[in-house]
C-alpha cells in the first residue's frame, strides 16, 4: 500500500471516531452528563412521599395524644397509676408510626446541584433566621378539665379521634403500614374504653 493511500485510511478512521464519540455523548442532557430522572423513577417517588405525608399524618396525630396524656398526668398526678401505662402505650405507637420517615430526598436533585450550592448556604443560619426561629411562639397548653372525671373523658374523646383518624387513612396506605394503623387504632378504641367505661373514676 503506498504512502498516500495509507494516509487516507488513517483520515477516514479518525473520521469514524470522531462520529462514534459524538453520538455517545449526544445523549446527555447538557448538565455534565446527568440525565434526567425516568417516569419510573419519578413515579416511585411520588409513591413515596405520599407515603411519608401519610406517616407524618399518623406521628402528628400519636403525638399530640401523648401531649394530651401528658397534660392530664400534670393536672391529675393522681390518676398517674391508671394512665400510665396507656400513656406509654401511646408513645411506642407514636414511634413506631414513624420509623418509616416522614420526608423524601427529591429524585430529581442531582449531586451536580448539590456541589454547586453555596457551603456557606447551607451549613450556617444568619444571626436574624435564628432569632426570628427563636421568636416563634410555642403552642399553647393543651387545656385539661379540673375535674379528673371529665379530664378522664375528654381523653377517652381524644383517643376515639386519634383511632378514627388512623382507620381513615388505611385506605390509602401501603399494606404494612395499614396494619401498623389498624393495630394502633386497635389499641385506641381499647384505651377509650378503659379510660370510660371499663374501669369508671
Amino acid at each position: 500500500m503506498t504512502t498516500t493511500g495509507r494516509r487516507a485510511l488513517l483520515r477516514a478512521g479518525t473520521a469514524a471516531g470522531a462520529a462514534a464519540l459524538v453520538g455517545c455523548t449526544s445523549g446527555a442532557d447538557g448538565d455534565g452528563g446527568t440525565r434526567k430522572p425516568s417516569a419510573a423513577r419519578l413515579e416511585a417517588e411520588r409513591v413515596a412521599r405520599a407515603e411519608a405525608a401519610l406517616r407524618l399524618r399518623s406521628v402528628t396525630a400519636a403525638r399530640g395524644l401523648l401531649e394530651r396524656y401528658d397534660a392530664v398526668l400534670a393536672a391529675h398526678p393522681a390518676l398517674a397509676p391508671r394512665l400510665t401505662p396507656l400513656r406509654r402505650s401511646v408513645a411506642a405507637h407514636a414511634k413506631a408510626l414513624g420509623e418509616g420517615g416522614t420526608s423524601v430526598t427529591p429524585a430529581a436533585a442531582s449531586p451536580s446541584a448539590a456541589a454547586k450550592a453555596s457551603p456557606s448556604a447551607t451549613a450556617t443560619t444568619s444571626p436574624t433566621a435564628t432569632a426570628t426561629a427563636s421568636s416563634v411562639p410555642k403552642p399553647p397548653p393543651v387545656p385539661v378539665a379540673a375535674d379528673p372525671r371529665e379530664a378522664l373523658k375528654e381523653l377517652a374523646a381524644a383517643e376515639r379521634e386519634a383511632y378514627e383518624r388512623h382507620t381513615n387513612s388505611l385506605v390509602t396506605a401501603p399494606p404494612e403500614y395499614a396494619r401498623l394503623l389498624a393495630s394502633v387504632a386497635a389499641a385506641g378504641a381499647a384505651h377509650a374504653y378503659l379510660l370510660t367505661e371499663g374501669a369508671p373514676a
